[in-house]
């Protein structure tokens, strides 16, 4: 269901559905739900802390945790202690906000929010009620908090928008859920600080339906990293050193098709298995009938230790901005955190 939905999703032209009324009203309830914020019939809650939000208009992957763990790094390389929130998709915890730790299970808190407290070492909490998890940071002797995925979670006042938009697929056919892949209208861009395109801006619906000219667009690349065995028993490899017979690439990720794109990019000849997003992997899915080496996303990987074998690796992604565009966005986010701890 997912593949055939990502398939109407994303086709160009955009074609007949008859899920267009439906969006007709998803659409309508977002407007009210906006309004009634705007109009503070609902209430929106500041925690005491700047508030950073990275968000996308689409579901699935458009490269938002490896942005969170860029904006992470670097606001802790100014000084700043940073914690991170975030839903915690597929987790087992309850509304009562829950710390994430080395020792965390991925089953208990989700595999992005694993991954980003690995990555960044900054305090991360989980959360439906991201207001609760907020000021549970807040509590805990904070700076600013970077909200992962919270664009839609309007009861969290936030002091900066950050919205992430995936330049190969970008806005797709331009319909809301369940017609398109839209969760807002592409007009929501307009009330956002700053948009990154993740990659080149290619799609179709970026040129079609452009950026507003008074929201600032920057160009994010995900470079892969040296792959790492999953058991620890090798170092680190470079990606080159897989090429010359195939290999197994396996993403449960957003959008599959840009890590087989990004190996491929690196001369390796790929057999492609996508899964669903945040699938729940377990060894009979990583069974081949071979010996191939077998690679897959960082975010798989933290569910795939447990059963390491010498054929599994996991290739890191990092964020990478021209030298301009990385102090531009920096910089706009400093000024605003500053603008709020000032108040």
């Amino acid at each position: 269901m997912e593949q055939r939905l990502t398939k109407l999703w994303y086709r160009d032209p955009a074609g007949p559905s008859w899920l267009v009324p439906l969006s007709w009203l998803y659409g309508a309830a977002i407007h009210v739900r906006r309004k009634a914020y705007a109009r503070h019939w609902l209430t929106t809650h500041r925690v005491g802390k700047p508030v950073v939000v990275v968000g996308n208009l689409t579901v699935g992957g458009t490269g938002k945790t490896p942005l969170v763990i860029w904006l992470a790094r670097h606001l802790t390389a100014r000084g700043l202690k940073v914690g991170i929130v975030s839903r915690g998709y597929g987790s087992q915890a309850g509304e009562a906000p829950r710390l994430v730790s080395e020792t965390s299970n991925w089953q208990d808190v989700g595999d992005e929010p694993l991954l980003l407290y690995r990555a960044t070492g900054c305090a991360t909490l989980i959360g439906r009620d991201r207001v609760a998890a907020a000021s549970a940071l807040v509590a805990q002797g904070v700076d600013v908090i970077v909200a992962d995925d919270g664009l839609q979670h309007l009861r969290l006042a936030r002091d900066c928008e950050i919205v992430v938009v995936d330049g190969s697929r970008g806005f797709g056919n331009g319909r809301l859920l369940p017609a398109g892949p839209l969760r807002d209208p592409v007009s929501r861009v307009a009330d956002a600080d700053l948009i990154v395109i993740n990659g080149v801006a290619e799609h179709s619906s970026l040129r079609s339906v452009g950026i507003p000219t008074q929201t600032r667009a920057l160009q994010m690349t995900l470079l892969p990293g040296e792959a790492v065995r999953l058991d620890g028993e090798e170092s680190p490899r470079s990606l080159e050193d897989f090429r010359g017979r195939p290999v197994h690439a396996v993403a449960g990720i957003g959008n599959p098709a840009r890590f087989f794109r990004d190996l491929r990019a690196r001369g390796l000849d790929v057999i492609e298995h996508p899964f669903a997003d945040h699938h729940p992997f377990a060894p009979h899915d990583l069974s081949f009938g071979d010996a191939l080496p077998v690679l897959m996303t960082e975010k798989d990987a933290v569910k795939c230790v447990s059963f390491a074998d010498p054929r599994l690796w996991s290739v890191p992604t990092a964020a990478m901005f021209s030298e301009a565009q990385a102090r531009e966005l920096l910089d706009h986010v400093l000024r605003k955190i500053e603008s709020r701890s000032s108040v």
